[in-house]
């Protein structure tokens, strides 16, 4: 059966033959960052995968992670295409470095997760809150239910975390 929700309006479905992306949204469902462990080297990967992309191995389990980084690089939204996040604009698509597996299996490899820029309540954040956010920005995960066991994750800024003035892109 298709895992199914709405976001912002919205309709959202996996379906059936997408078992990894299933797990995944129900897990976070749950409130807790899980992704794919390889079994065979241990790395994890995201997007969920139906091979590591580092050993090829097939077989993977779920694991919890803190659900913590740092903002890796950022794409700011000025004409929003779907009509819903116009009122949101400028927003942003972040890319952001999780703390686990930082530079592993090699230099710059980091485990990379992206989403959008949100409050600590999972609302889309206002622009005034995306101007604070740059690159070096610590964030954390924030779920924002989307159906019956299901939820999206998205990021907003780490609050019990140390700040450094971030890094952001000049404007034009």
């Amino acid at each position: 059966m298709p895992l199914e929700g709405e976001y912002l309006g919205m309709s959202v479905a996996i379906p059936d033959l997408d078992q990894p992306n299933q797990e995944f949204y129900s897990h976070c469902g749950q409130g807790i960052m899980h992704l794919q462990s390889c079994v065979k080297c241990a790395l994890l990967r995201y997007p969920t995968t139906t091979a590591c992309p580092w050993c090829a191995e097939a077989a993977y389990v779920w694991i919890p992670v803190s659900g913590k980084g740092t903002l890796y690089s950022y794409g700011e939204v000025h004409h929003a295409i779907q009509p819903v996040f116009q009122q949101f604009s400028p927003y942003l698509i972040l890319l952001v470095e999780l703390d686990e597996q930082r530079d592993i299996p090699n230099r710059y490899d980091g485990l990379r997760i992206n989403g959008n820029l949100a409050d600590a309540t999972g609302e889309l954040a206002t622009p005034e809150l995306a101007a604070t956010v740059g690159i070096g920005s610590r964030l954390r995960i924030v779920f924002k239910p989307i159906g019956d066991g299901m939820a999206i994750p998205l990021w907003t800024v780490d609050t019990e975390a140390e700040q450094e003035v971030p890094w952001r892109y000049p404007d034009n």
